[in-house]
């Protein structure tokens, strides 16, 4: 939403489909989104649907066939592939308009969205964002890594090992056993720097308000 909001550009096409006959008639955005050029093809369910991603074409189709057959507001994302075999993320919302008079869909209407470009930056933000996480996760089990070497004369792997032993027997990650370290600590830093004994009192505590693990222990 925060990308939608903040004024990404999406193109927007318009369709229409009757029902009876079977034909329908895009706006010129729509066949430019499915790799046309306006008015080149003639647009009919079975070339709509073989342009859906295989992958999506099947939800896309009983989708269309319970709109024709109820008349019900209707929404997805899907993906197509266009005519230039570029994969395209698209949103639909649309409508039916059924016969006062029989009850019976006449006419589905509405518009696509192409989303491609949102996708990829809600993804390029995904990604930046769990880089940064994994960036922090690290940072913190080096630090602990650290302090163990420090104060019992261990080597890295020495260290680290220490660490995912105790974190499996407190059934947390190796993550979020360091942040407690560090944290335990840094509550102790104005008094002396630490001890074997403050880390052998440490490690034999049980955490307290012990939660599920967030990750499995590394």
């Amino acid at each position: 939403m925060e990308v939608l909001l903040a004024g990404t550009p999406q193109p927007v096409g318009q369709f229409v489909f009757t029902v009876r006959t079977g034909e329908w008639w895009w706006s010129d955005p729509l066949y430019v989104m499915h790799g046309f050029k306006p008015g080149e093809i003639v647009p009919t369910t079975e070339l709509m649907l073989a342009h859906k991603h295989p992958d999506d074409r099947a939800r896309v189709q009983a989708l269309l066939a319970d709109a024709c057959s109820s008349g019900q507001p209707f929404a997805c994302v899907h993906r197509i592939l266009d005519a230039n075999g570029h994969t395209r993320t698209l949103g639909v919302v649309g409508r039916g308009r059924k016969e006062p008079a029989t009850d019976e869909v006449v006419q589905l209407s509405g518009y696509f969205v192409d989303l491609t470009i949102t996708q990829r930056e809600l993804a390029q933000r995904e990604a930046t964002a769990a880089i940064h996480a994994s960036s922090q996760s690290r940072a913190v089990i080096e630090q602990a890594k650290g302090a163990v070497m420090t104060v019992y004369g261990m080597t890295e792997d020495e260290a680290f090992d220490l660490l995912r032993h105790h974190s499996n027997i407190t059934n947390e990650s190796v993550r979020h056993l360091s942040r407690r370290l560090m944290d335990n600590l840094a509550d102790g830093a104005g008094v002396s720097a630490p001890t074997t004994d403050d880390l052998d009192l440490f490690f034999e505590t049980p955490p307290q308000n012990a939660l599920a693990p967030d990750v499995f222990p590394a």
